[in-house]
């Protein structure tokens, strides 16, 4: 399989048509797979509440291969530690986060993509993996929260 412009292209129309406004491709097999690869194309307007990974085996590394994505990283209480710009043309392209790490990604341009990788298998983030002093997606608060993420990287 390529990873090619149509496919992003493609995958990107998915995600402006998606009701979370971001759309992943995956080029696992299953979700029981022990190495999970995929694509994510999120929209500016898409909320990714802050969360982490507990499992030890959970680090995760982002490669931004279109447009350009806001990293922030939160201390447990919700304090940002960092906000690192990220794009396609450097200067930094990518970063790897350490499981237990709180973050978040913000789409800062339309048509940003970018390709994960991280260990399977796929399980549903467990409460203390929920960042509670973030909003949840869909609250009215989320959208506020999002605009005052994407101000870190005016």
């Amino acid at each position: 399989m390529l990873i090619t412009d149509t496919l992003i292209d493609a995958l990107y129309a998915q995600a402006q048509e998606a009701p979370r406004r971001r759309r992943n491709r995956n080029l696992h097999g299953s979700d029981d797979a022990r190495a999970h690869r995929l694509l994510n194309a999120v929209c500016p307007d898409s909320y990714v509440r802050p969360h982490r990974h507990l499992d030890p085996e959970k680090d995760e590394t982002l490669v931004v291969l279109r447009g350009r994505f806001g990293l922030v990283m939160f201390d447990d209480a919700g304090a940002v530690v960092s906000a690192q710009t990220l794009g396609a043309r450097g200067p930094a392209c990518g970063a790897t986060i350490a499981h237990g790490c709180f973050h978040s990604l913000v789409a800062l341009e339309p048509g940003a993509v970018f390709f994960e990788a991280k260990a399977g298998p796929y399980l549903p983030l467990t409460d203390a993996e929920v960042a509670h002093w973030a909003p949840a997606e869909g609250d009215a608060a989320a959208a506020p929260y999002l605009a005052w993420m994407r101000g870190l990287f005016d």
